[in-house]
């Protein structure tokens, strides 16, 4: 009857369904339609599993794994894949806890807690697992339970970390994953089976292994695994500190709120941010030839105030710091290089002078005295409105700029007279064993509530740009990240605890029918997770200050 059929608009055209047709069904008929295997769908603008059924008019569009929310929800699902494996070959009574530390290549790494060694053989037998469940073409199903069900189950489980995250959920109910006899939660969305899980390989690395996925560029390819040595060791060195101060998870974190308060959390966080501070200044000093400190990093990481705190270490060891901005060297405005989209591409490298930046360093190591530029943002123009520099013996300039790490910016300088700092925001904290909080999400979220109070932007109009600003990095940023002499971590244990406050009015702003509602409903359900912290007890030296406000630097 007409009345059971369901209108759906699909790739242009209006096609009928019963009610009740699975989204699954309806993307097997569209199977090769897409470019790559469709994982989700989008209902009239609401995010759907496969599982989910028809049961309305609208319009239907498909997720695919090449999509960015498709390729989580693929990496997602790898990771249950893999949990899965680990405990079946090793033995759940050898298995105490798999933790998901961070991003390696482009995949995860995990360690394993318990009576396992993780060798070639072992891997060799959990990643022919995986291909067996993958083969299979596994269901992975998805229950609702109540909140005090989830925790009893995690606690019999022995996934002590969740049973404490949900201890401090004000949600009624969980949504739990299984996978045959194997339970799970994880924040967001899975594929519909394990036939789509057919991109992965397995590394041993460190004392852990890794999981290696695809990127989402090619999304069926999985790319050679290149390690990054010496990001990985300070993201080590972050997860101990997260260890040593016994909040290495949003639980830990929030028991440590609510029984403890956060005015110790806090100032132990930035007792241990200062203290790298002053070893890297010891580091410049040390050395005794260096007079350029090179900083780069990606959006949000709290350059401008690290600069300044650098600065005053550096002075409190006997140097004379002078800041200078790679941005002054910007071209006139008429020069600056256009994008693919006929806009102007200020995060190239040909948006800089470089010629000039260079001569103007090398005089200034000869000891001359040089007219330092000032880029006029409302004009588009470079001006000399009388700032002069000379250095001495104990003369250092620390320059901040996106392309500070790239040779090609800095060509014609000495190599023993650079010293090279990348920072970034590299979160140590997990939601749970299985669940990392992208460094993204962190960085995100400060630049949300950043502009919010510095332009008077919406958190709209940052995450519209969001994926732009991503890009940019990606080019001019992470290649050349290797090459820093020392790596600082930015990120404050507790600083989500105290963005979710500032952050959540800004999101709930963005209405369900604008694109960037997905993105907002995804980081108001992150946030959601955490017991909010008021910001009064932090420093006003805190690279967080940069970000909510009341800070001593002009930043």
């Amino acid at each position: 009857m007409n009345d059971k059929m369901i209108h759906v608009k699909i790739l242009g055209k209006v096609r009928e369904y019963p009610h009740g047709t699975p989204y699954a069904a309806i993307a097997q008929e569209y199977k090769g339609s897409t470019r790559y295997p469709i994982v989700l769908v989008r209902k009239n603008g609401k995010l759907c599993e496969l599982h989910k059924k028809l049961k309305k008019d609208g319009d239907l569009e498909f997720i695919t794994i090449g999509d960015e929310i498709g390729h989580k929800t693929y990496k997602r699902s790898a990771s249950l894949l893999l949990l899965k494996a680990i405990y079946h070959v090793a033995g759940h009574e050898h298995v105490k806890k798999v933790t998901l530390h961070y991003s390696v290549s482009s995949g995860y790494y995990y360690t394993i807690d318990g009576d396992v060694k993780i060798t070639d053989e072992f891997l060799k037998k959990v990643k022919s697992y995986m291909q067996e469940l993958a083969e299979r073409e596994i269901p992975i199903l998805k229950r609702s339970v109540s909140t005090g069900e989830a925790i009893e189950i995690f606690h019999r489980h022995g996934m002590y970390d969740k049973e404490k995250l949900f201890r401090f959920r004000r949600v009624s109910r969980v949504n739990i994953y299984s996978l045959e006899d194997f339970e799970d939660y994880f924040y967001g969305f899975m594929v519909n089976h394990t036939g789509y899980l057919k991109y992965f390989d397995l590394y041993p690395y460190d004392d852990g292994l890794v999981l290696q996925l695809p990127e989402r560029e090619n999304p069926e390819v999985v790319p050679e695994f290149v390690p990054r040595p010496k990001i990985f060791q300070v993201q080590k060195e972050s997860a101990s500190w997260g260890e040593m101060i016994q909040a290495d998870t949003v639980g830990d974190l929030n028991e440590q709120i609510t029984t403890q308060g956060a005015s110790e959390l806090i100032l132990i966080a930035e007792a241990l941010q200062e203290s790298k501070i002053s070893q890297i200044a010891e580091q410049i000093l040390k050395d005794g030839k260096k007079k350029f400190i090179m900083i780069a990093g990606p959006s949000s990481s709290g350059k401008t105030t690290f600069s300044h705190r650098l600065s005053i270490q550096l002075a409190a060891h006997g140097l004379k710091p002078h800041p200078i901005g790679v941005d002054n060297y910007f071209v006139n405005r008429e020069e600056t290089p256009l994008d693919e989209n006929g806009n102007y591409n200020f995060e190239c490298l040909e948006a800089i002078d470089v010629k000039q930046f260079n001569e103007d360093m090398n005089r200034l190591l000869r000891g001359e005295k040089v007219s330092m530029p000032s880029f006029n943002f409302k004009t588009g123009l470079r001006e000399y409105r009388g700032h002069e520099l000379q250095l001495g013996k104990e003369d250092v300039l620390v320059i901040e700029g996106i392309h500070c790490l790239n040779d090609q910016l800095s060509f014609s300088l000495p190599v023993e007279s650079k010293f090279k700092i990348y920072i970034s925001a590299l979160t140590q904290l997990n939601i749970d064993e299985h669940n990392r909080i992208p460094t993204t999400d962190g960085r995100l979220i400060r630049r949300i509530v950043r502009d919010a109070r510095t332009r008077g932007s919406s958190a709209k109009a940052t995450i519209a740009m969001w994926n732009s600003v991503r890009r940019g990095e990606e080019e001019n940023i992470f290649p050349y990240q290797e090459s820093a002499d020392v790596m600082f971590n930015s990120a404050l244990i507790y600083e989500l605890a105290v963005l979710k406050l500032y952050a959540e009015p800004l999101l709930f702003s963005i209405r369900p029918d604008e694109p960037e509602y997905d993105e907002a409903k995804r980081l108001l359900k992150f946030l959601d997770y955490f017991v909010g912290v008021p910001s009064e007890a932090i420093p006003h030296n805190s690279i967080l200050r940069e970000f909510v406000g009341g800070g001593c630097f002009d930043v």
